[in-house]
């Protein structure tokens, strides 16, 4: 009963609401004429259905709050967010910190705690040069959406711990592995004040090789407010060996310069609702 009230907290969307109360509905229906509970038991199935298809689609917001661009302030300045997943990596994070540096930009490093405790010093650069270190989960499992209450608490809060150790700074945002969750990652955000994040528009560099085509997504209809996705850890290789990223990043910032954008941390809009 004690840990439960850690979640008193919690603001469940209408859908989740909905389906608490049609779940109830049920087993009381199924006492009250136990004759019809191969229908109850179909259309709980249907319901539970309807809450997996929400957590598994990365941009829906159904289970919780979840942004997928910046909020409306951000718009009116012309900021944008370029987000950087799976790092840190002593290869590649280095040169994504430099080129950012020589544009001005500033980003936001979704870090695994599990890396980040290799690489503490790459850590703390990250946020000595200005940029962000947000919660990207302890061990980046994908088996994470199948977590239960209690899974989804212990996999968040020690990734916050040992990040906020590293770098002094509690992470205010998290995405999860590949963007994949279930509705009972919602009150785990509430109790640890974590935002969910996913993204405008996403490179696909973990897969995709060809520079020209990761920038071609990320820029095609660019505008403020507008979330990008890129990855400095797990980086596809262009076919002469190059992380994609370091292909990709320059020219995206020529075009975020060229469009009289400004890229800002996520930190910057920290304890705001959309």
């Amino acid at each position: 009963m004690k840990s439960l009230l850690a979640y008193r907290n919690w603001q469940p969307t209408l859908l989740m609401k909905a389906s608490l109360i049609f779940t109830l509905a049920a087993a009381v229906t199924v006492v009250i004429c136990p004759d019809i509970w191969r229908w109850v038991l179909a259309a709980v199935v249907i319901d539970n259905l309807i809450l997996t298809f929400a957590g598994l689609w990365p941009r829906c917001n159904w289970v919780g709050s979840n942004w997928t661009s910046l909020p409306a302030a951000a718009v009116a300045r012309g900021e944008i967010a370029i987000t950087i997943d799976d790092g840190p990596d002593p290869e590649v994070t280095p040169t994504v910190l430099d080129i950012l540096d020589y544009y001005g930009a500033k980003a936001s490093f979704f870090c695994i705690a599990e890396k980040a405790q290799r690489y503490p010093d790459l850590c703390r650069e990250i946020v000595k040069r200005g940029h962000a270190v947000e919660n990207h989960s302890m061990q980046h499992k994908y088996y994470l959406p199948f977590l239960l209450l209690g899974g989804w608490f212990n996999e968040l809060n020690a990734a916050q711990q040992t990040l906020t150790n590293i770098t002094g700074i509690r992470p205010s945002f998290f995405r999860p592995p590949v963007g994949l969750r279930n509705p009972l990652l919602d009150p785990v955000l509430s109790r640890l004040d974590l935002q969910l994040v996913s993204w405008t528009r996403r490179g696909f560099d973990t897969v995709e090789k060809d520079a020209k085509m990761v920038l071609a997504k990320l820029v095609t209809g660019l505008t403020a407010g507008d979330i990008l996705l890129l990855h400095d850890g797990k980086a596809a290789r262009t076919l002469e060996g190059v992380p994609v990223i370091l292909e990709v990043l320059p020219s995206l910032l020529e075009a975020v310069v060229a469009a009289k954008l400004h890229p800002v941390t996520l930190q910057r809009y920290a304890n705001q609702s959309k």
